[in-house]
C-alpha cells in the first residue's frame, strides 16, 4: 500500500480533531507552527548541501507537513483549504511563465521546435521580476514602501539580502562593486573607532552595519549570503575538527595547547584541503 495526498490530508484532519486527535496538534495555532516551518526549511537545505539524498524525502515530507498544517487551519476557519493553495500556486506559475505557457493555460505550450536554450535568460528573468512586481502592486494598493512585503521572519542575513535587493530595484544602489567594497571599509573603520573609544554599544551597532554591507556585496556577486555563510561554517567546522584530531594524536588537548600549536594544525588542514 502506498499512501497518497488524500491520506495525508485526512491524517491532518484526524490529528486536529478535538475528540480523536493528538492534544499537541489540537492546541497548535498559526504562530506556533511558524518556527517549525523555518526549521524544516533549513533541514531540507542541509540535506541537499550534504548530498544526503536518502534523507531528502523525509525532510521534504516534514516541510510539506507544515503546508498541510496551515491549510488545515485555513479550512477550519473557512478561509481556504489545501486545494486553494494548489490552485493559487499553479495559476501564479503559469502567469509568471508566459514564455512557456503563451496562452496563459496549462494546456498551452511553447512551440516544440523552440528549446529552453532558445529563451534568452536575462529576458526571462526580467519578465519574472516584472510579473512579481505587478502581483505585489495588486496585493498591496496601499503599500507605502518598496520594502513592505519583505518577510520579517526571515533570518537576519537573508532579510538583509532581500532588503538591499528590493532597494536596488528602485535605483537605491551603488553603481558597481567598488562602491560596496568602499562601504565595507567605511563600516569596518567605524567599528575600529568605536572599539578604540571603548564604546561597546556603538561597536555592536557598527558590526550590524558591517554585516549589512557584506550582505550587499554578496548580492552584487549574485550570491546568497546565507549559502555563503553556511559553506564557511562547514569549512570552519571541518578545519577545527582537524585541529582537535591533530592535538589528540600529539596527546595534547584544546585546553592546554598553545595558540601556535593550534595554528600549525589549522594551516595543515588548509594545505590538506588544497591538495
Amino acid at each position: 500500500m502506498r499512501y497518497e495526498l488524500a491520506d495525508l490530508l485526512e491524517l491532518m484532519r484526524v490529528l486536529r480533531d478535538p475528540t480523536q486527535g493528538c492534544p499537541w496538534d489540537v492546541e497548535q495555532r498559526w504562530d506556533t507552527i511558524v518556527p517549525h516551518t523555518i526549521e524544516e526549511a533549513y533541514e531540507v537545505a542541509d540535506a541537499i548541501e550534504r548530498r544526503a539524498f536518502d534523507e531528502l524525502p523525509g525532510e521534504l515530507g516534514d516541510l510539506l507537513f507544515q503546508i498541510v498544517y496551515y491549510a488545515q487551519f485555513g479550512h477550519e476557519e473557512q478561509r481556504f483549504d489545501f486545494f486553494d493553495v494548489v490552485d493559487t500556486l499553479t495559476r501564479k506559475m503559469i502567469r509568471r511563465h508566459p514564455h512557456v505557457f503563451p496562452e496563459g493555460t496549462l494546456e498551452s505550450r511553447r512551440a516544440p521546435e523552440e528549446s529552453a536554450d532558445d529563451v534568452e535568460q536575462r529576458q526571462v528573468k526580467h519578465r519574472w521580476e516584472a510579473l512579481k512586481a505587478d502581483e505585489r502592486e495588486g496585493r498591496a494598493e496601499e503599500r507605502s514602501s518598496a520594502l513592505d512585503d519583505v518577510p520579517r521572519a526571515l533570518p537576519a542575513l537573508s532579510r538583509a539580502h532581500k532588503l538591499s535587493k528590493r532597494a536596488a530595484r528602485v535605483g537605491f544602489d551603488w553603481p558597481d562593486t567598488r562602491g560596496v567594497l568602499d562601504k565595507i571599509r567605511e563600516e569596518l573603520g567605524e567599528v575600529e573607532e568605536a572599539l578604540a573609544a571603548n564604546d561597546t554599544a556603538h561597536a555592536r551597532e557598527e558590526v550590524g552595519d558591517l554585516l549589512f554591507a557584506v550582505a550587499n556585496l554578496a548580492r552584487t556577486l549574485d550570491a546568497d549570503p546565507e549559502t555563503c555563510l553556511r559553506a564557511t561554517n562547514a569549512k570552519f567546522e571541518r578545519r577545527f575538527r582537524y585541529v582537535e584530531r591533530g592535538l589528540e594524536e600529539s596527546q595534547r588537548s584544546m585546553s592546554n595547547a598553545t595558540l601556535d600549536e593550534m595554528e600549525r594544525h589549522w594551516q595543515a588542514a588548509k594545505r590538506q584541503e588544497r591538495s
